[in-house]
Parts: C-alpha cells; structure tokens; sequence
C-alpha cells in the first residue's frame, strides 16, 4: 500500500501533534546539561539532572501509561502535558535554583507527559486500516529519527547562541501546543476492556515481556553509538569532529531503513524479523569497534541505522499483534519506558567498562549486552507461543490479523497473545 494512503487530514494532524510532543523529550536530556553547564560542577549536575529527567520518563509511562481511559483519553494526555509544560517552564524561571530543586522540576517534567508516547500511538492505529498499518509505523519511525536528528543541534543553537534557559521555555511552548493540538484529534479510540476476558491489565502486560526485553536491547545499542563513539574516534586517532556527521549518517540511515520497510510486506513475522535484526545490528555495532577505518567505522554504523529503525517497526507490530486492543496505549506506554530503561543500563554499563578499559571494549561488551538480551527474547517469545496463550493469524508479514484462541487459553479465559 502507498504511503500516500496516509495523506489523511486526521493523520497529518497528528503527525504534527507528535512532532510537537516529542522534541521536548528528545532536546531534554542535552538542555538540562546546557542549562547547568556553567555552574561549578556543571557537567556532573547536568549529568544527574539528564539521568532524573530519563528516570522520570520511565516511571511516568510505567505509572501512568496502564491508566489511560482508551475513550476518554484526551483529558489525560492533556493533563500531562500541562504539567509537563510547567516543569519545563518552571526549570527555566528557576536556572539558577539549588540543584535538588532542580531535579523535581526535571523528574516532573519527564514523567508528567509519561502516558503521551503510548497514547499516540494508539491513537495512530485506530486513524488507519488494518493493510495500512506498518506504512503508519513506518512513518512514524521517519519522524522520530528525524526529531531526534535534530534536536541536539537545535537545543546546542538555542542555549549557546542565544541563553541556556531558552531550549526549557521552547519545550513548554511545544508541549503546550501540543495540548491545544489535542483537540483536533479524536477524543480516543475504540476499546472493548472485555477482549481481556477478566485477566487484569498488569498480567496482561507481564506476558508481553520478551518484547520488552528487545525494546530495551535495542535503545542500549543506540546508547553505545551516541554515547562511545567520540571516545572510540580519540582511540583509533580520528578526529572527535567526525562523531556529529557520523551519528547524523546513522540517523538518516534509519529514516531511510524506515521508509523502506513500509513499501512491501517482508518474510516472516514481526516477532522473527525483530530478533534476527536486532541480532545483525548488535553485530554491526560491535564490527564498528574492531575495525581501525574511519570509512568503516562508519560503514557498521550506517548499517546498523538502516536495520535498526527496522527493529523498531517490527517490534511496534509484535507488541500490536500480541495486545488485545484495550492494551494497546498500555503495552507501548511499557515499551517506552523498556526502551528507557534499556539506554540507562547501557549508558551505566558503557561508563563503567570505559573507567577500566578501551572504548572498543565498551562498545564490545555493550553489544555482547544486546545479544544476550536477544536470545532471553527469542527463548522467552518462544515459550510464550507454545504454551497455549494463542496467536493471531493472518497477514504475517505485514503484522496483522485476527485473534484466534485455543486449549488452555481458553479455559484460563485469556487473551490471544496478551501482552512499542
């Protein structure tokens, strides 16, 4: 199917409405370091505000994520972004405050907006036919990685070429767009709480795990290239200077990857497709620490970007055909805070393994990480298949389907394949 079936104006608005929402989340981390970099101790202080800022993030989407009304989500959404809003606004009134203040401003301001990432993306699936849906993933992918492209140069632009505080107040304008841009959109979506057959929203969840294990094995290799590749540069005695065109190679790969992706329906399923992709982009990030090349380094991270924007598309179809529609907003509000667990952990590790050792070895061990994570994923998803939760069947490859139950899973009176 074209993508130009997505040239809705109800798609378009929300296209907006995301990319509204999301450049606050991605400028924050970078902002809050910019915004304290002056200060004695800058640095580290900003270190801790972007860590709480993350932490908040994660806490937020795992809180308030499962709590989101499918039919009436829009209050919510609206309420959390407000609050978001304000934390951002109130960290740049407050520049100068004492850094705990600081902090529960950064920790409000990450987790406030928490049930937003998986709300819209809800929201996505229920604006676009069934045959349509991994072209509206796929495009949703080319704005995030074009979001995230650019928003460390906008944020760097901002704080340094005008004031710190300036990148806090344009990420409260943004998120208060946002809430007006809300109602353009439909109040909800479509949910029946009773395609649960009783099990709670928490079991749910839970039995989507290996899911979110990939998520978070995934976003720990995109911690790896953003985090380590200056360092790894410094070591094989290339300039620092190239790690900028580098990671935006990579972020434009993936645009790339994503767009691609969307055109055709690929063999296998989502669940299969996500495994052994991952797998070869933790191969291809692990290659770029070994090889002494510029052109190669680069090469392995240009084909890691192509594939791992892949990843992600085809995970957001495993968790969609794993889901009962009641749990959509909920299970990618819990891959949200995966994958924000999963570059925390990789950041901590890639710290550590660098204050003993070389930055390849870093590198290395992180994307040693990621396959040990993979094959946990793979053994899990297994298990889960085979003991009778129910599968959804049809349109394999393009991740869609329709729910069939059976055995055991019908006695237990759960969902097929319950629980980014």
């Amino acid at each position: 199917m074209s993508y130009r079936t997505l040239a809705t104006r109800p798609l378009l608005t929300l296209a907006a409405v995301t990319v509204a929402a999301r450049l606050p989340v991605a400028m924050a981390p970078l902002a809050v370091v910019l915004l304290v970099r002056e200060r004695p101790g800058g640095y580290s202080v900003g270190a801790a505000l972007a860590a709480v800022y993350v932490i908040g993030e994660v806490v937020g989407a795992s809180v308030l994520g499962p709590r989101l009304k499918a039919r009436r989500a829009r209050p919510a959404l609206a309420v959390g972004l407000g609050v978001g809003a304000l934390a951002f606004a109130g960290l740049g009134v407050c520049a100068q405050a004492h850094p705990v203040v600081l902090g529960v401003l950064a920790a409000v301001a990450g987790a406030a907006p928490g049930a937003v990432p998986g709300g819209l993306r809800a929201l996505l699936t229920s604006l676009v036919e069934e045959a349509a849906v991994a072209q509206a993933f796929s495009a949703d992918a080319i704005l995030s990685y074009g979001v995230w492209a650019a928003s460390p140069a906008l944020a760097t632009w901002l704080a340094l070429g005008i004031d710190p505080v300036v990148p806090m107040f344009l990420a409260a304008v943004l998120m208060a767009v946002t809430v007006a841009g809300l109602w353009g959109l439909p109040a909800g979506w479509p949910a029946d709480e009773s395609d649960r057959h009783g099990v709670s929203m928490a079991r749910t969840l839970a039995s989507a795990w290996p899911l979110y294990v990939t998520g978070a094995a995934g976003l720990s290799l995109l911690a790896l290239a953003e985090l380590v590749l200056p360092a790894l540069l410094e070591q094989r005695g290339v300039a620092i200077g190239w790690a900028g065109p580098l990671l935006a190679a990579y972020s434009l790969a993936a645009a790339i990857g994503a767009y691609t992706y969307g055109l055709r329906t690929w063999p296998g399923s989502p669940e299969r497709q996500s495994l052994v992709l991952l797998a070869v982009v933790a191969l291809m990030v692990g290659a770029s620490a070994v090889v002494p090349v510029l052109g190669w380094i680069g090469a392995g991270l240009v084909l890691a970007g192509l594939l791992q924007s892949c990843v992600q598309i085809a995970r957001s179809l495993s968790l969609r055909n794993a889901l009962p529609p009641s749990a959509f907003a909920a299970g990618y509000s819990m891959m949200y805070a995966a994958v924000g667990a999963g570059y925390a952990s990789s950041a901590v590790l890639a710290g550590a393994v660098q204050s003993v050792a070389a930055p390849s070895t870093a590198i290395l061990a992180g994307a040693g990480l990621c396959l040990v994570l993979t094959a946990v994923a793979a053994v899990g998803e297994r298990r889960r298949k085979s003991g009778g939760a129910g599968v959804r069947v049809g349109a394999e490859g393009s991740g869609v389907g329709e729910v069939r139950t059976e055995g055991a899973a019908v006695d237990r009176g759960r969902d097929a394949e319950c629980g980014l």
